[in-house]
């Protein structure tokens, strides 16, 4: 009869209870430093590499690695088992001294001869340990700490290449020696034959049931097999070449007598030349610089400590995740818990399922080019997240109360939406009767006439049309003086409330620099900081104004965030000018616009950043000239006072709406409170 053997291995599939996790706080982060200039790719890294809030990243685990290393080297030294050799031999020496001094019986000269021998033994161990192989113990107690001497030697030299083996046989019996015998002959003649390519799974299969029990690792064909041996083997060889050379000349000598035959050896020798041939890509040449560590290493244990060692060097390669191609799902979860413990690997798992959730949960997409971008998907979400921060900011007190209305004037839109709990718009009765019913028939045991999650309502907007035009500085000193991001973020709360909640606005996004252009959100929030000198306004207005004859029977709404005056303007030619300090010219430039833009309705404000008192008052009088407003906010109010303005202008827009300094000031300190929208997720 065949049979079949089974293996059981430890279920590393992690907590099957465990939320999913959460990329609310990485998706923050990422947008973050997309939004300072990073790919959304590095963006990721970056945040695996740092961890969240109560989350380890890949530093931290990195850090714990590189200490688990240095920890081994200075632990340790590699004269374990020689001063275990030189203790038994001691012992021996010293029981046999003893036992002659009390021999009453013993012939003189045969006593002196023998103390001679003591007397004069080799300094080296190993050489003392050769000479008295021929040697008549007259103590048995000698004799036994002798033969521990050779039992530790063939322990020790299988416990290099087979993990535990020099627990497992002590106290080993001739029949216990003669099947390791056996066993080394067996795995050899398979080992020559899979190096022939005569080998068959049969052949592995008969080998694992005669000597299975000498592999704990219980490996499933020949390649298992070899790997496991062959990392052990590498581990044992850089031992050997960590020592010194009298280190190594020791250990040789005293090699031969293993279990007092060199049989063992020999097999072993033979063993690492086939685990060498067969794998050839294992650092055999290696070695480590170990210090003068309390705790001496056997041969046994030492090549647990290289093998440790070369698992340390693996997972720190994993974990900087610098190689191309590298993803979380490389980190060797098993060799992580075995060297920092099961919770390290939970903080790796975790991160990998992160990184998965970013890039298939729609979070990331590869585009045209092949770089990661963040999806429109994730715009809306980081946008969300900016405009409930706006709207904390302008309601001036954290907690505020929601309202769930699209738009100021309430006039419903005919959409509908699902009831979420605060909702204080009328139900959509034909819907939500529908949804009783479609539920009903989906699941006959329901017998409720209305749930609540059938209850829709109908929403409600703003029907004053506005045509907004966003003007952001692009110019070297926004990104010197740290004021990229607050733009960016700005621009994007801007966009998310339009799109959201005043989907009959339009937006148009206007970088100006050393010129102008038009951008969709996506490329302003990717924009890497430009670092050519010049301010365009001029350039900048000419397509605020273009926009504003795009929409005649819309609101015009002109915002303008700058930190500096005009440097630069576009010729008749097309050509751009530049000039520092501003030239007459280029400021004439900018005014003229600035005036067709008044022309054609447009309600202004100027968002100075900054504390130049010459900024101060050029802006100031640019705003005057045409009815408008400055602003100067702080950086961290920057997307309220902007998102503010908007809403003010627009309220200014319809009868009966704010207008003037009063209207700004009131929208942006009141107006989320009497007549909000909602920011909610």
């Amino acid at each position: 009869m065949s049979t079949t053997r089974r293996h059981f291995k430890k279920y590393d599939g992690g907590d099957p209870l465990a939320a999913p996790v959460d990329t609310r706080e990485a998706l923050d982060a990422i947008g973050e430093d997309v939004m300072a200039g990073y790919s959304p790719e590095r963006a990721m890294r970056e945040f695996l590499r740092r961890g969240g809030k109560d989350q380890a990243g890949l530093d931290d685990l990195a850090r714990r690695v590189a200490e688990r290393r240095r920890d081994l080297l200075q632990r340790h030294n590699l004269d374990g088992t020689m001063a275990e050799v030189k203790r038994l031999l001691d012992e021996a020496v010293l029981s046999e001294r003893k036992q002659l001094a009390r021999d009453a019986m013993m012939d003189d000269a045969d006593r002196a001869f023998r103390e001679m021998q003591l007397e004069n033994l080799p300094t080296s161990p190993a050489a003392a340990v050769s000479e008295l192989s021929s040697y008549d113990w007259q103590s048995a107690e000698a004799r036994q700490a002798y033969e521990q001497i050779k039992d530790l030697l063939g322990r020790e030299l299988l416990d290099q290449r087979f993990a535990g083996m020099k627990q497992a046989l002590e106290g080993a019996t001739d029949e216990d020696r003669q099947a390791i015998n056996e066993m080394l002959d067996d795995l050899n003649g398979l080992l020559e034959k899979h190096q022939r390519g005569e080998d068959t799974q049969a052949d592995f299969d008969d080998f694992m049931d005669q000597h299975g029990d000498f592999f704990p690792e219980q490996p499933e064909n020949i390649d298992e097999l070899l790997d496991a041996m062959a990392q052990r083997a590498a581990a044992a060889q850089r031992m050997l070449n960590s020592m010194s050379p009298e280190q190594r000349q020791e250990l040789m000598e005293l090699s031969a007598q293993a279990f007092g035959s060199p049989q063992l050896m020999e097999s072993l020798s033979r063993l690492d030349a086939n685990l060498q041939a067969a794998r050839p890509g294992e650092d055999w040449g290696g070695s480590e610089q170990m210090g003068e560590g309390s705790e001496g290493l056997g041969l046994g244990d030492g090549t647990g400590v290289f093998q440790d060692l070369a698992d340390l060097d693996q997972l720190a390669d994993q974990l900087s995740q610098s190689y191309s191609g590298s993803r979380m799902d490389d980190v060797d979860l098993d060799k992580l818990a075995k060297q920092l413990g099961d919770e390290a690997a939970v903080d790796a798992r975790t991160l990998a399922e992160l990184e998965k959730a970013l890039r298939n949960g729609g979070t990331l997409r590869r585009g045209s080019d092949g770089q990661l971008k963040l999806t429109p998907k994730a715009m809306r979400q980081l946008g969300k997240a900016l405009l409930k921060d706006v709207a904390q900011r302008i309601s001036g007190r954290q907690g505020q109360r929601d309202t769930r209305r699209a738009g100021a004037a309430g006039e419903r839109s005919g959409a509908t939406r699902a009831w979420e709990f605060g909702d204080t718009e009328p139900w959509d009765l034909p819907r939500t009767v529908l949804n009783g019913v479609t539920r009903r028939a989906g699941s006959p045991g329901d017998h409720r006439l209305i749930a609540l999650d059938d209850v829709e309502v109908q929403e409600t907007e703003d029907r004053t049309q506005a045509a907004v035009a966003l003007l952001v500085d692009t110019s070297f000193s926004m990104a010197m003086d740290g004021r990229w991001v607050p733009m960016k973020r700005t621009a994007l709360a801007l966009h998310t409330l339009i799109q959201s909640r005043f989907r009959g606005d339009h937006l148009q996004l206007i970088s100006f620099g050393r010129h102008a252009e038009t951008m969709d959100i996506e490329q302003l929030t990717a924009l890497d900081a430009m670092w050519d000198k010049g301010t365009n306004l001029h350039h900048g207005l000419l397509l605020a104004n273009r926009f504003f004859r795009k929409h005649p029977h819309a609101q015009p709404v002109l915002l303008v965030v700058t930190d500096g005056e005009p440097t630069a303007h576009l010729e008749p030619d097309g050509e751009v000018w530049f000039s520092y300090p501003p030239h007459p010219l280029t400021v004439a430039y900018a005014v003229r616009e600035l005036d067709n833009a008044r022309r054609l309705g447009a309600q202004t404000t100027f968002f100075r950043l900054g504390e130049d008192p010459g900024l101060a008052r050029f802006i100031e009088q640019m705003a005057q000239r045409v009815d408008g407003r400055m602003v100067s906010p702080e950086l961290d109010d920057l997307g309220a006072a902007v998102v503010g303005s908007y809403l003010g202008d627009r309220d200014a827009g319809r009868p009966g709406g704010m207008t003037g300094e009063s209207g700004m000031r009131g929208s942006y300190g009141g107006w989320f409170g009497s007549r909000g929208f909602w920011v909610g997720e």
